[in-house]
């Protein structure tokens, strides 16, 4: 098997408009293509942050996410960060609330959580 890596992850919105701006504005990533699928009546962005890409969806009617008791299926996004502090000034300068800052017990390196629009868990990783 010639697995090389992780191409993208994809994310489904329950406001597209609002979950675009904040992976474009808040978050920084790059839009490389956005489409309206009139077959589907939905909107399909491909984002990219680095040499991974994101592809957010935008679907009238799909189910809320689980979160407590937390649900089979992708748990987080986690993000590597320089600097975890500064970059949890910028996110609250934004108006992104994040968790208190601890130290993964395994790596040693300190993290952090904070939520999108939907409440998907993201993470920042030393």
């Amino acid at each position: 098997m010639n697995l090389q890596k992780i191409h993208h992850v994809a994310i489904i919105a329950s406001d597209y408009q609002k979950s675009r701006e904040f992976y474009v504005e808040t978050l920084g990533f790059e839009v490389i293509r956005e489409n309206y699928r009139p077959a589907r009546n939905d909107y399909k962005l491909d984002l990219k942050l680095g040499d991974c890409e994101l592809e957010l969806f935008g679907i009238s009617g799909s189910p809320k996410r689980l979160s407590y008791p937390e649900a089979c299926g992708l748990r987080h996004l986690a993000f590597q960060v320089d600097d975890i502090e500064e970059t949890v000034r910028e996110l609250e300068a934004k108006g992104v609330s994040c968790e208190p800052i601890r130290v993964d017990e395994f790596t040693g390196k300190r993290m952090t959580f904070f939520f999108d629009p939907d409440k998907l868990p993201l993470e920042l990783h030393e």
